[in-house]
């Protein structure tokens, strides 16, 4: 969730709840090892112990397809305190997969198995080392392989993202392909990821992948306690009220979008943009802010929108 899911927002989100570890934006790795400046200006969780305020581990996650390099930079992440390394195979991203990063690695299988053996080597026993991929590229003809691959070369946790790369995020994701590759040794090493929106959701993917886990990515941003409710399996209880979720908006512009001068304003339109699957408000305040740049216009806007629309919302008449 690269340009979104930031520092602020991870420790806004386990500080709501529900996560047993989150992982950072990729460290994109060329063939050099990266200075230490990069690790903490994308992870300034490891001046903090490698964790958010509310304890939560975080991953390092890196992006690559050069083996060395992987390997050093990985091994620098543990070093500066990273609690555990994520490899990311799954960015469909067009400029990530030109430059050999991402989902293309996906076309060969036996790459992916090397790419992992050389960070779990280069880095403690004890430090884990997950991945996460999609189906495939073009297709899912060489899942089982991949799949089969990565557990052998030692990772801890393997994440599934049910789509291809093709497939990009166009629903639905197809959490039954899954199920053929995973078997009693692996399940609860395998997570699956995409399109889960609810907590029913979360109940029928890991019923139709047979994954042990549940991997959240823009569900989480729609429903920031999606992750609380499906830690308790409670289908009954309603998102949090909009009425106090705004003043987590503001904060998370606040501490991160406003620090941006040549960007105001896009991290928090990204955000909104996912709320309004569950929020109608947030499409309210979006048209308020979707056109602003400047940090007292947008911060100006919100207070409008919590004057206007949220009042406005909560008045109803009995006739």
């Amino acid at each position: 969730m690269e340009g979104v899911i930031d520092a602020p927002m991870r420790a806004r989100l386990t500080g709501i709840g529900g996560y047993s570890r989150c992982v950072t934006e990729f460290v994109r790795v060329t063939d050099v090892l990266l200075p230490e400046r990069v690790f903490f200006r994308l992870c300034p969780e490891l001046m903090a112990d490698g964790c958010t305020p509310v304890g939560t581990p975080v991953y390092v996650q890196l992006l690559g397809s050069d083996e060395q390099a992987l390997a050093v930079n990985a091994k620098r992440a543990v070093q500066l305190g990273a609690k555990g390394v994520d490899l990311n195979f799954g960015c469909p991203a067009k400029t990530v997969n030109n430059s050999m990063g991402g989902s293309i690695l996906l076309r060969e299988p036996a790459r992916v198995a090397n790419l992992v053996r050389a960070v779990r080597d280069a880095v403690p026993a004890e430090i884990p080392v997950t991945a996460k991929i999609r189906l495939g590229y073009e297709n899912s003809d060489s899942l089982a392989d991949i799949v089969h691959g990565v557990h052998e070369a030692g990772a801890s946790e393997l994440a599934i993202h049910a789509r291809t790369k093709f497939d990009g995020y166009k629903p639905p994701a197809f959490w039954d392909i899954v199920k053929p590759v995973i078997d009693n040794r692996t399940q609860r090493k395998t997570v699956i990821n995409g399109e889960i929106w609810t907590v029913e959701d979360s109940a029928e993917a890991m019923r139709r992948s047979a994954c042990g886990h549940i991997m959240l990515g823009r569900g989480a941003l729609s429903a920031p306690d999606l992750a609380q409710r499906i830690h308790e399996d409670n289908t009954q209880r309603q998102p949090i009220a909009w009425s106090k979720l705004i003043d987590e908006v503001l904060d998370q512009f606040l501490c991160s979008d406003r620090q941006s001068p040549r960007h105001i304003g896009n991290r928090t339109k990204q955000w909104l943009a996912y709320l309004k699957r569950t929020y109608p408000e947030a499409a309210q305040l979006f048209q308020r802010i979707r056109t602003l740049h400047n940090a007292a216009d947008i911060e100006a806007a919100f207070m409008t929108h919590k004057r206007k629309d949220i009042r406005c919302s909560s008045n109803f008449t009995v006739g």
